[in-house]
């Protein structure tokens, strides 16, 4: 089975982990930043509408060891200010290489993005825009990851794709099982089944329950983005019929 192309007017939502964003030693890479508003452009430029949702990794989570002893709706509402951080990086980027980008906020702050409203969302990408939804769901408990698929099925995205530091889904982690399994296609159910950590319960539920695909690649390996929108087998694809 042919991984799907990506002809003009499709949609798709791509998710980026805040932890790709970083450097040695900085949260945000500018060279990665650069090279991957590049690849964004290349993908753009041939028609595809998209969307985008990053995560705050890369300057705070509400579950990472920084947040150890706060209260969880604070840290996490602490979190969903630094995806807005990357949100307005992303931004930048991809404005110095003269695509047209709106930010989309869950939290209001009108001075630096606009409210996440769903119809003006749409519209954005219908006129060409790149369109870059922050601040998760705006309400705590919910990863960024169900903020991906939550935005992906109100846009109605084509396929959701997650680009993350592995090439893949793999059995166990790569780099602590040496005989760990990359798994080219998966369904919704074997992910479920088999507890793969894609992404977390509610946002695989999401996708399946809207059939949207989800394809999970490496964001860091040069040219991964394009190919997988020229419809080059990389990575792993989940409930792709």
């Amino acid at each position: 089975m042919e991984q799907p192309t990506f002809s003009s007017g499709r949609r798709v939502l791509l998710k980026i982990s805040g932890e790709a964003l970083m450097g040695d030693g900085v949260a945000i890479d500018s060279r990665f930043l650069d090279r991957l508003a590049a690849e964004l452009k290349e993908v753009h430029d041939q028609g595809v509408q998209l969307a985008l949702v990053v995560g705050g990794g890369n300057i705070f989570r509400g579950v990472s060891s920084g947040a150890l002893g706060m209260e969880r709706s604070s840290a996490d509402h602490m979190g969903m200010l630094a995806t807005v951080i990357n949100a307005l990086a992303l931004q930048n980027a991809l404005e110095k290489i003269g695509l047209t980008v709106r930010v989309q906020s869950a939290i209001t702050m009108p001075q630096v993005a606009e409210p996440f409203i769903h119809r003006r969302a749409v519209r954005h990408l219908e006129k060409g825009r790149v369109v870059i939804f922050a601040a998760g769901t705006g309400n705590p408990f919910f990863t960024t990851d169900t903020a991906a698929s939550l935005r992906a099925a109100e846009i109605h995205a084509d396929m959701l794709l997650k680009g993350t530091k592995v090439d893949g889904v793999y059995s166990a982690d790569p780099k602590q099982d040496a005989q760990a399994k990359r798994y080219d296609r998966l369904s919704f159910d074997e992910v479920l089944a088999k507890g793969l950590k894609v992404m977390d319960l509610t946002a695989i539920t999401l996708c399946r329950d809207n059939r949207i695909p989800i394809l999970v690649f490496s964001i860091l390996e040069p040219g991964a983005l394009a190919a997988v929108i020229r419809g080059e087998n990389r990575g792993t694809q989940i409930g792709v019929e």
